[in-house]
């Protein structure tokens, strides 16, 4: 809550730099936004005056962060800030690591994967694999879930470096057992099949996850589903650590 003058005026806080803040503000609109909009709605929907916006969406526009369209004038979001995540380091090696096993896996199962990791005490997708198959459930990559309701933040939490939380019976159980499966609480039919990427001291990286769906048109019962979805954590996390393999 903002602390408050004699005047009742919010007090800015030290080092605040405005022009950036309002760059953000209207990034992280347009992120949420399907569709486009005008640069009225902009201003509106980050509550200042289009004049207060202008040169910011203007830069925004110039840096190549946001797109207008010559005919409707609304702006959209470019492939900038997607390009800029995939360029950082961690994240490229593990996404170069993951894309042809994911890949295999998708195919031996005729089942969707996709694979997390936390970012900011959520579960983030990052990479997606689609089911060659008629039948498969995926997630949009970049989406964010929390990590204590779902099956792949559970596997997260339970592997997580130096976390407290780990101790807690259900957690140790997960570390235990090695890995996560059980039904999709938001989705019937469902099974979450989930195995952590572990670096060398036995932290996860990120979580692989299979939503398996079973149908009469299945080519691999759940228990095979689950020794190739091991293998595959396996091969992703022998890629990124080759100097912790025996």
């Amino acid at each position: 809550m903002p602390v408050l003058s004699e005047k009742s005026t919010p007090v800015e806080p030290e080092y605040a730099a405005p022009a950036l803040d309002k760059g953000l503000d209207i990034l992280e609109l347009l992120s949420a936004t399907s569709g486009g909009l005008g640069q009225a709605q902009i201003a509106s929907g980050v509550g200042r005056s289009v004049s207060q916006i202008f040169r910011v969406l203007s830069t925004l526009e110039r840096r190549g962060y946001v797109h207008r369209d010559a005919q409707s004038g609304l702006y959209v979001l470019s492939l900038r800030l997607f390009d800029l995540a995939h360029r950082h380091d961690p994240l490229r090696g593990l996404l170069q690591a993951s894309v042809g096993p994911m890949r295999a896996l998708a195919d031996a199962t005729e089942q969707s994967c996709n694979l997390s990791v936390e970012d900011s005490g959520l579960s983030r997708v990052v990479a997606q694999v689609e089911s060659p198959g008629d039948f498969g459930f995926q997630v949009r990559v970049g989406a964010l879930f929390p990590l204590d309701e779902t099956a792949t933040g559970e596997v997260l939490r339970a592997f997580r470096p130096g976390d407290p939380d780990a101790q807690a019976p259900e957690l140790g159980a997960v570390r235990t057992a090695g890995y996560v499966e059980r039904g999709d609480e938001l989705h019937a039919g469902v099974i979450d099949i989930v195995f952590p990427v572990l670096r060398a001291d036995g932290t996860a990286v990120a979580a692989l996850t299979v939503p398996y769906v079973a149908t009469r048109a299945s080519v691999r019962r759940v228990d095979e589903v689950r020794r190739l979805a091991r293998a595959t954590a396996s091969q992703i996390a022998t890629s990124l650590f080759p100097e912790s393999t025996p």
